[in-house]
C-alpha cells in the first residue's frame, strides 16, 4: 500500500509541474480535472533564492528585504550575492493525482526602504497550484494580494517517503505586487514580471 501511495505521490508531482505551466506560463490549457478528495499537508518547508544580480540591485536602491518570523533568512554567494528566504508549510490540502489545492506557509517578507523609512509586509503565503499564484496577506491585514506567479518550465520533481520535491521553480513578480511596493516604498525599483529567483518546495502529506 505504502509504495503505491509513494508512487501517486511521484506521479503527481510531475503533474503539478504540468500544471503550474499551463497556468502561469499560458502556453496551454487542459479540461478541468473531476474534483477528487484532497489529501491534506502535514508540513514541509518552501525556500525562494534570489537570482544573481537581484539581491545587489535592491540594496543599491536602498531597499532591504527582510524575512519575518517564523520565517527566516540566509544569504551566499552564486555569480553575485543572493539571499534566501524560508518558510514553514502548515497546512493546505491537494489532490495526489493533480496537486491540485493549496498550500499554507507562516511567516513573510519586509521590505524597508532604509532612505525613507517606509516599509511593507507580504505574510502568510498561501499557494494556489490550479492558478500557479502565491498570495500573501499585506501589512498583517486580511487584504491578500497575489504576490508571485510560479513558472515550472525547468523544474524537476522527486519523492522519498512522504515527501514530495519540486525544484527550479521560477518565481516572477506580479504587476500588482510591483505597484504596491512602488508606492508605499516611495521607488521605481520593481516591475511585474520581474525574475527574482527560485524556489524549492517540499511536502510532507
Amino acid at each position: 500500500m505504502r509504495h503505491r501511495v509513494l508512487r501517486t505521490v511521484a506521479l503527481a508531482g510531475v503533474a503539478a509541474a504540468a500544471l503550474f505551466v499551463a497556468g502561469p506560463a499560458g502556453t496551454a490549457s487542459a479540461a478541468p480535472a473531476a474534483p477528487t478528495a484532497a489529501t491534506a499537508l502535514t508540513g514541509g518547508t518552501t525556500t525562494v533564492t534570489t537570482g544573481p544580480g537581484i539581491a545587489s540591485t535592491l540594496l543599491r536602491n536602498g531597499i532591504l528585504p527582510l524575512a519575518t518570523p517564523p520565517g527566516r533568512q540566509s544569504f551566499g554567494y552564486s555569480g553575485g550575492l543572493t539571499t534566501s528566504f524560508s518558510f514553514p508549510v502548515t497546512g493546505g490540502a491537494v489532490d495526489l493525482g493533480t496537486l491540485a489545492g493549496t498550500i499554507e506557509h507562516r511567516g513573510g517578507i519586509t521590505f524597508l526602504n532604509v532612505r525613507n523609512g517606509k516599509k511593507l509586509t507580504v505574510s502568510d503565503f498561501v499557494i494556489d497550484t490550479r492558478t500557479g499564484v502565491l498570495t500573501g496577506r499585506v501589512n498583517g491585514t486580511d487584504t491578500r494580494v497575489p504576490v508571485f506567479t510560479l513558472d515550472l518550465s525547468a523544474a524537476t520533481v522527486s519523492a522519498k517517503g512522504k515527501k514530495v520535491t519540486v525544484r527550479n521553480i521560477d518565481v516572477l513578480l506580479t504587476e500588482a505586487a510591483a505597484g504596491a511596493l512602488n508606492q508605499t516604498l516611495g521607488t521605481h525599483v520593481f516591475s511585474g514580471g520581474l525574475d527574482l529567483g527560485t524556489a524549492r518546495t517540499t511536502l510532507r502529506v
